[in-house]
């Protein structure tokens, strides 16, 4: 196990495109870090300049009290899982796990013993003997994971793993995915554009954008308090909704401080029924467009001349009328107040 800490790393390909813009994160032994962000936003290129698959332009990366710039991926005691699995289709489970293995040189019965033991873990023993063909999905990702473990590595990097699973597949290996980490303690970083998936991993989540990164933290922190208005819509499902102060002057809101410029609050945040907003808060009268109801809470899609669409998240059969008017309101305490560019957060 290790300690991972990037200082100001960058990466500019050639003509000048920077992917990567000074990017500084201390990750700390046994734990498990997110990187997530929309496509694009640079978090597979660190990745995998940690990996050692992309050079680094600028910055110093270090694994494990080692700066390894400069050192070639077999010998960062680094493993990778990847989104395509990358199994050798002509051999067998055992062997795709054994296989880096022999190359580094391991006796046959300490592989057979690490095999066996990955193997026990991941519940995949008893198929070692198939052909990655035969195996399902979620079983190829159990192998490719059984190749890394069995590495013994300081360091788990996983690129997307769960991307072509379907979507209740995805749900059970990122439990599986959180409770082997936890079993093996091994400091791992993963990366996702999936929100949901970075919140329910994570001991540490890092939300980049645009090939920097806008906030670090715990999970829970980033969805109480985030410090732009890019991880305020980014973090949590449904988004939050955004309002720039002047739509909402009338909606009861009053000692904004000057530099105030955006107003946001989370859809389970938003009361229907009340009669207004209390003490300063926001309160909206709005014309039911549309409803999603998906079980145990139900979606509301309202729309108010001032801020436009305003999403409101209630309990499941809960929802008024479509075409009904109906009043929203959240109190001070739930509002999130932004500079007019979104990039700082003001505190209330």
């Amino acid at each position: 196990m290790a300690n991972v800490n990037l200082t100001d790393v960058k990466k500019v390909y050639a003509g000048g495109v920077e992917a990567i813009k000074g990017v500084s994160l201390s990750i700390g032994d046994g734990e498990f870090c997110v990187l997530v962000g929309p496509s694009g936003c640079g978090k597979s290129t660190l990745l995998r300049m940690i990996a050692g698959l992309e050079t680094t332009t600028a910055g110093k990366i270090d694994i494990g009290g080692q700066v390894v710039n400069e050192i070639e991926p077999a010998k960062r005691d680094i493993a990778m899982v990847f989104q395509n699995y990358a199994l050798y289709p002509h051999m067998s489970v055992y062997n795709n796990m054994a296989y880096g293995l022999r190359n580094r040189g391991m006796s046959e019965a300490e592989i057979k013993t690490r095999v066996g033991e990955a193997a026990q873990i991941l519940e995949i023993g008893s198929f070692l003997d198939r052909k990655p063909r035969q195996l399902s999905g979620g079983q190829r990702q159990r192998v490719a994971m059984g190749r890394a473990i069995v590495r013994h590595p300081k360091v788990f990097l996983f690129d997307e793993p769960l991307s072509n699973l379907d979507a209740k597949l995805r749900i059970a290996m990122r439990v599986e995915i959180r409770k082997l980490q936890r079993r093996l303690k091994t400091t791992s970083i993963y990366v996702t554009h999936d929100q949901l998936e970075a919140m329910t991993l994570a001991d540490i989540l890092v939300v980049m954008n645009g090939g920097r990164v806008e906030q670090i933290g715990k999970p829970i922190e980033l969805y109480r308090k985030p410090l732009t208005t890019f991880v305020a819509s980014f973090i949590g499902a449904p988004p939050m909704n955004l309002f720039p102060v002047e739509r909402v002057a009338k909606a009861g809101l009053n000692g904004l401080p000057g530099n105030a410029g955006i107003v946001g609050v989370r859809p389970e945040d938003l009361v229907l029924g009340v009669g207004s907003a209390n003490s300063g808060g926001l309160g909206l009268d709005l014309t039911v467009d549309a409803i999603e109801r998906i079980g145990a809470e139900t979606f509301v899609y309202g729309s108010n001349g001032d801020t436009g669409e305003v999403m409101v998240r209630v309990p499941g059969d809960d929802a008024p009328a479509l075409g009904a008017t109906v009043h929203a309101a959240a109190v001070r305490g739930k509002l999130h107040v932004f500079t007019g560019d979104g990039r700082t957060r003001i505190e209330l």
